[in-house]
């Protein structure tokens, strides 16, 4: 039996050379990005699944947000029967922006296969614990957007394990993802509020308050966060 990631790939390469020489798909690699968006744009637009793996082949090295959110969008119009499998294969690769991009594109696409690709329940902390932080931060929000509703605590548990790490900006991506899953979830971070460790304890204090007024904004809730331990570490000296 063949595994389908590998009828895949060979799909894959047997029709790239012929897709490579259009000038459209050649223009994927120009020098000047709006050269690139453009050609984005006319391969989404077209929608042939032929030109799939040049698109997520650009994905790896796309050095421009705005190219990458384009790439995105023309994956996001193919079939999901032909994108969803290469890209899951994605996640599995030695390039972060390969996965972070990956994990990004399956969010958009919705399919519950994106989902069970990504279960911390299924894999382990691999790409919510990932070392680059742009993987991490994607695994979060891709997760926090397509887990079933059964799912949601686990998934809520597994991100707060998390808590602490990185600077401010990646503390609030993991701060929303978490919020996001609903507000009948607040009691995770019950377990992290009293961690050892100040900056587990502040950013789950600022998660909470994030719970209980989204509209303050996490610099502001991790502000009062960090207050009320330094004044809890006062009284307690």
């Amino acid at each position: 039996m063949t595994h389908p990631h590998t009828a895949d790939s060979t799909t894959l390469s047997e029709s790239q050379p012929r897709a490579e020489r259009e000038p459209v798909i050649a223009a994927l690699s120009s020098s000047n990005s709006q050269r690139r968006l453009q050609a984005a744009l006319s391969v989404g637009t077209t929608a042939e699944a032929r030109h799939l793996g040049v698109l997520i082949q650009r994905c790896r090295v796309e050095p421009d947000f705005f190219v990458r959110d384009m790439l995105t969008w023309a994956i996001t119009r193919m079939p999901a029967e032909a994108t969803v499998p290469l890209l899951i294969a994605e996640l599995s690769s030695d390039v972060p922006q390969a996965q972070s991009q990956a994990l990004h594109t399956l969010s958009k696409i919705g399919d519950p296969r994106g989902w069970e690709a990504m279960d911390p329940g299924a894999i382990g902390d691999r790409l919510i614990a990932h070392a680059d932080t742009e993987v991490a931060r994607s695994a979060w929000r891709a997760a926090a957007t397509l887990v079933p509703g059964d799912d949601r605590e686990r998934l809520a548990l597994s991100l707060v394990a998390q808590l602490g790490k990185g600077d401010m900006e990646t503390q609030k991506s993991l701060s929303r993802a978490i919020v996001s899953l609903g507000e009948d979830l607040v009691s995770v971070l019950d377990g992290r509020l009293q961690a050892e460790e100040e900056t587990v304890r502040t950013h789950a204090m600022a998660t909470r308050e994030m719970f209980t007024d989204p509209d303050a904004g996490f610099a502001h809730a991790l502000g009062e966060a960090k207050r009320v331990v330094a004044l809890g570490s006062e009284v307690s000296a």
